[in-house]
């Protein structure tokens, strides 16, 4: 029997199923899937996460799931989850072990055509210059503890300090590339230690440097708002907290697993432990889990100025003639306090967002001057083989998912079938017949992330258009990408 038949799902529309109270749960759950998104997770225990996370104490709203949901640890990949401050509890599993994994996207003054000759090139240069791969470490930058400490303190703002970047790149990122509560003195030594040398680079898995271009304009106006146009060279990095953010989730996850026992916590999932959000237990974690996002931030800042020298040095030209800005840095595994209405009036709420972006809409307070007439841009990246979308946020999305959609086009098959799919292919090959120049630290990591691996993104993001709670402004296409 599947999730699907034990949790009665009930279709609402076309693009939402609502998942009703039962059992222990304390509220309703709504998952946004079309037919053929439902069926790629009936299967897994996705559905059974989304009706766990409603169980826990002070939720507020409904337990949400967005159209690349699939199994996680503790919440489902794809959840979000708001918790009353006073009555509610933070989860480990409703952030993740890549403590704001995130994405960033660079627009340029280059048409595709403009650089069809030097993709090997920039390819090669951003992974020679970017370190990539499992435990990958910079060459030439390894912190002292008290200098890191200062990272996991400020964020993006730190490698701005130390030449990375300019301060105008701190107004396109989400929260300004700082949140403001971290306390390094919660992270343990061997989190720090894991820290040291890996600021600045990619890491493995699901994370890359794609160069590619805008292949179709959904909506001039909001396109022009955000700098964009047709057949515009693009940049994408996506990465996260590295070895640092992983040590910083198992080390609270112990701590929490003691913690739920401490309060009398029912858990329906051990991978849910969590404490209550004002106890020492979730007050520590929330402070390390922003120290580990600030290093995030100061992460995907530090790469964006190496791809800035590459793509000078490659192409012969300063980054203000190839007007390499930054269009929006957005979280995907975060979990922070922000205003929503609740049942009719505007109320602080603690939101996990496990594998699901922010989306808030045009003249919203949190969202840059920069994108106030057009709504905060929502950066959702393919498979290295297809497309991503940039969007922007909606009024619905604040009024149905605090603020919320997909982050991504969400696994179809796991790392160990994916290399079962690719067995006997020559992935590197394959996708140059695509177009896609791709270099990665070794063949193993190209098998796992083929993209076959993934749904069509085409899929995800037709779900969150229609269903309101992001509108399509671009599609972009790979030219050359570098993953770890």
């Amino acid at each position: 029997m599947n999730d699907f038949t034990i949790h009665n799902l009930k279709q609402i529309d076309l693009y939402r199923w609502l998942l009703p109270k039962q059992g222990k749960m304390r509220t309703d759950g709504l998952l946004f899937l079309d037919r053929s998104l439902l069926e790629h997770i009936k299967n897994d225990k996705s559905i059974t996460q989304v009706a766990n996370v409603a169980c826990l104490p002070g939720i507020v709203g409904k337990s949400l799931a967005m159209p690349d949901m699939h199994q996680g640890y503790g919440f489902p990949i794809g959840g979000v989850a708001a918790f009353d401050p006073d009555q509610g509890v933070v989860s480990p599993g409703g952030v993740g072990y890549d403590i704001n994994c995130g994405v960033r996207l660079l627009r340029t003054a280059l048409e595709k055509e403009e650089i069809a000759t030097r993709i090997d090139a920039l390819v090669n240069c951003l992974f020679t210059n970017i370190p990539s791969g499992v435990g990958s470490k910079q060459r030439y930058l390894k912190l002292n503890k008290q200098e890191l400490k200062k990272v996991l303190e400020t964020g993006a703002s730190w490698a701005i300090r130390n030449g990375y970047g300019s301060n105008d790149d701190l107004l396109h990122i989400e929260e300004g590339g700082c949140l403001g509560w971290a306390d390094p003195d919660t992270v343990s030594d061997r989190a720090l230690d894991r820290g040291q040398a890996q600021l600045g680079t990619l890491g493995s898995g699901n994370h890359f440097v794609e160069v590619g271009f805008v292949d179709k304009i959904f909506d001039d106006k909001l396109a022009s708002g955000i700098g964009l146009f047709k057949n515009q060279v693009t940049i994408i990095i996506h990465t996260g907290s590295r070895g640092l953010g992983h040590q910083v989730c198992g080390d609270y996850i112990r701590l929490m697993q003691n913690a739920s026992r401490k309060y009398g916590i029912d858990l329906p999932d051990r991978e849910l432990c969590c404490a209550p959000i004002h106890s020492p237990e979730g007050e520590k974690y929330l402070s390390a889990m922003a120290a580990a996002a600030n290093f995030a931030f100061a992460n995907r800042q530090f790469i964006t100025e190496e791809v800035r020298r590459t793509f000078e040095h490659v192409l012969g030209r300063g980054a203000i003639k190839l007007g390499l800005e930054l269009v929006y840095d957005v979280c995907h595994n975060i979990a922070k306090f922000e205003t929503h209405e609740v049942n009719g009036r505007q109320q602080e709420v603690v939101v996990h967002r496990k594998g699901a972006t922010r989306a808030f809409p045009a003249h919203h307070p949190k969202v840059p001057d920069a994108y106030r007439e057009t709504g905060q841009p929502v950066l959702i990246p393919g498979d290295m083989g297809r497309y991503s979308y940039v969007l922007v946020g909606t009024e619905k999305a604040l009024q149905e998912t605090f603020g919320s959609t997909c982050h991504g086009a969400g696994r179809l098959m796991s790392r160990h079938a994916a290399k079962k799919i690719a067995k006997g292919h020559n992935v590197t090959a394959e996708l140059a017949e695509m177009g896609v120049t791709v270099k990665g630290a070794g063949r193993a990591t190209l098998v796992e992330e083929i993209p076959q691996a993934y749904k069509d993104v085409e899929d995800v993001v037709r779900v969150v258009h229609e269903a309101g709670i992001a509108n399509k402004v671009a599609r972009l296409r790979p030219l050359g990408v570098i993953k770890g």
